[in-house]
């Protein structure tokens, strides 16, 4: 079995862990960015026609009390992950695109009359595609930060987590921890440790924010969620 770098935040970083030990692989545990929560203000629900959110931690960090006022909305998701956090949250009516957020915005332009408004659950970091489709499609997009990242964990980390051996495997769920992966290969010791690892990412997005540092040692899975994910483990 393998040795696997896990650089999601937490808790998802120690639930993948978990995963990964019940199958028979070693994990180390090296989240490269840290979620908190914010108070946001969201908006009258009667100004809102359907919610929206591309990832599941816009869920997990939406107060409760947030959370009841819109449980009655159509609520749109990116993959099966996302998907479940809405439900948990409350949300019954939860339609999941098994793509990307590009994706989404199509699903909702096809689904909801136009000019419909959409109120999108996101992180201070995100993409634009999801707020462009939905705005081309002639819709309004409504984006409301429920949460914020912040990437690079301490030096010391890095080395305590690597120093009982290289990774044979690195889990890659962000763009954005794509781009402090590649930054910190820049350093010679962190790129030699992973010099014969394999790169599994959630999607082709998130692939390109690795450059072409590890051109033929990246992979990504074809849904972007993490059962797909960790379908690729036992690619040679």
């Amino acid at each position: 079995m393998a040795r696997v770098l896990v650089t999601r935040p937490e808790p998802g970083a120690s639930v993948t862990a978990k995963r990964l030990r019940a199958l028979g692989h070693e994990a180390i545990v090296l989240p490269l960015s840290e979620i908190r929560a914010l108070d946001p203000v969201l908006p009258d629900p009667s100004a809102i026609d359907a919610v929206a959110a591309t990832s599941a931690s816009a869920f997990r960090h939406l107060k409760p009390e947030c959370a009841a006022t819109f449980r009655q909305k159509a609520c749109f998701t990116v993959g099966a992950r996302t998907a479940q956090a809405a439900g948990q949250a409350g949300f019954a009516d939860v339609r999941s695109s098994d793509a990307d957020a590009s994706a989404l915005a199509a699903m909702l332009v096809a689904t909801l009359p136009a000019k419909s408004r959409i109120l999108y659950l996101c992180g201070c970091v995100r993409r634009p595609e999801f707020e462009a489709g939905v705005e081309a499609g002639g819709m309004l997009c409504l984006p409301v930060e429920i949460y914020d990242t912040t990437f690079s964990p301490p030096e010391a980390t890095v080395t305590e987590s690597m120093s009982a051996g290289p990774p044979d495997i690195v889990l890659v769920y962000s763009a954005r921890t794509a781009e402090v992966l590649r930054d910190m290969m820049s350093h010679p010791d962190f790129a030699s440790s992973l010099r014969n690892a394999r790169f599994l990412c959630l999607s082709e997005a998130v692939a390109r924010g690795l450059g072409t540092l590890v051109e033929g040692r990246t992979y990504w899975s074809d849904e972007p969620d993490e059962e797909a994910l960790f379908a690729l483990l036992s690619r040679p």
